[in-house]
């Protein structure tokens, strides 16, 4: 089970200074460092990476959206505003504990007029919203014409992922999570403590509460395909799923295939969904702790060696290097080769060609040379 948030803590998320206006950054040959190039120099106080080919970029408390060539498209008219999904982008008319929440599309232009207490990006065509206060209202979803398909009335959802979400019916602490179609119906009923998103047809849930219950999986008729008996669950990816045996402290983390089968036997401290054919175990706890990857049969094929690393995107991994204080980011290759030496405050994932860096506090956008 990742560590799944339910869309009651979209409410916290920390907001930036009052908006002001942002224009068109100075551009300058990018220099070019060892492995990768600058696209789009450090300049920016903060950013959120591109989604949907437009970057939230944040200066001086303004929040603009940028192109790859790094021209002002957006200007920043609004106190907060989040990342494209799905061709819109959320948005809030004063400030996040009291303003109302819309979207705007890709031109800047406001189609869903800010409305709602809170709401989600979209996926698969809808987005979560609530009504009324934070800890109070209920839960529902719009389509992007600002529509509500699915009236507020629940303690609590997740987003849709294969046709789905989950919901909570009643409040967080009694309530129980069932599943509901893109219509609103119900199709499995309430009766799990805690549901997480289906992904390659099956969802991770919770029977019992969250010290002494048991992880179990089901499909998409609800059937229990796999017994409650993990104290957590990821995510399927690529067919495994880790689970951790025993408490947080001193429990053991394998992976499972979709019939159920321990296929990489509990024995590391830590483990992330696959992806590319690899996954990130941990070894180790607290400061001494140290992050690597193994293939889908357990061999361990980059030495847990890191400070920490991020899932494998287009053939490459970032991975710190050094402690806490003093540590630099860089990325590695499937056989664990430095190909951009760690230089950087932070380094995030490539998504088609680019990803997000930072260097001496700010923020820019890199690709390979």
């Amino acid at each position: 089970m990742k560590n799944c948030i339910v869309y009651l803590a979209l409410a916290l998320i920390i907001a930036f200074s009052v908006v002001s206006a942002c224009s068109s950054p100075m551009q300058s040959t990018p220099p070019e460092v060892s492995g990768f190039t600058w696209v789009v120099e450090p300049q920016y106080d903060f950013t959120l990476g591109f989604s949907d080919g437009l970057a939230l970029v944040v200066i001086d408390g303004g929040r603009s959206y940028i192109d790859l060539s790094g021209k002002v498209i957006i200007e920043s008219q609004f106190e907060n505003a989040y990342s494209f999904s799905e061709g819109l982008a959320r948005i809030i008319d004063g400030d996040w504990q009291t303003g109302k929440h819309g979207f705007i599309d890709k031109h800047g232009n406001v189609v869903i007029e800010p409305q709602f207490d809170v709401v989600g990006p979209f996926f698969e065509g809808l987005a979560v919203i609530q009504v009324d206060e934070a800890l109070t209202g209920k839960w529902g979803f719009i389509d992007i014409s600002g529509s509500i398909v699915v009236e507020p009335q629940f303690g609590a959802v997740r987003k849709f992922s294969e046709g789905m979400a989950s919901v909570n019916v009643g409040d967080l602490d009694t309530g129980k999570w069932g599943y509901i179609d893109t219509s609103g119906e119900m199709i499995i009923e309430p009766q799990f403590d805690e549901a997480d998103p289906f992904s390659e047809g099956l969802a991770s849930v919770r029977v019992g509460d969250i010290i002494t219950g048991k992880w179990g999986v089901i499909d998409k008729s609800g059937n229990m395909v796999i017994e409650p008996q993990y104290d957590a669950i990821h995510n399927f990816t690529e067919g495994l799923a880790a689970v951790r045996v025993g408490d947080i402290e001193t429990g053991k983390y394998g992976f499972i295939d979709m019939s159920g089968n321990m296929v990489i036997e509990p024995q590391f401290d830590g483990a992330d969904s696959f992806s590319e054919g690899l996954a990130i175990i941990r070894i180790g706890s607290n400061k001494e702790s140290k992050y690597g990857f193994i293939d889908m049969s357990g061999n361990v094929i980059i030495e847990a060696q890191f400070y920490y690393a991020n899932s494998f995107s287009e053939g490459l991994a970032s991975v710190s290097v050094g402690e806490v204080l003093t540590k630099k980011d860089g990325f590695i290759d499937k056989s664990g080769n430095m190909v951009i030496e760690p230089q950087f405050d932070y380094a995030f994932s490539f998504t088609d060609g680019i990803a997000t860096a930072s260097i001496d506090g700010k923020w820019g956008f890199i690709t390979l040379r």
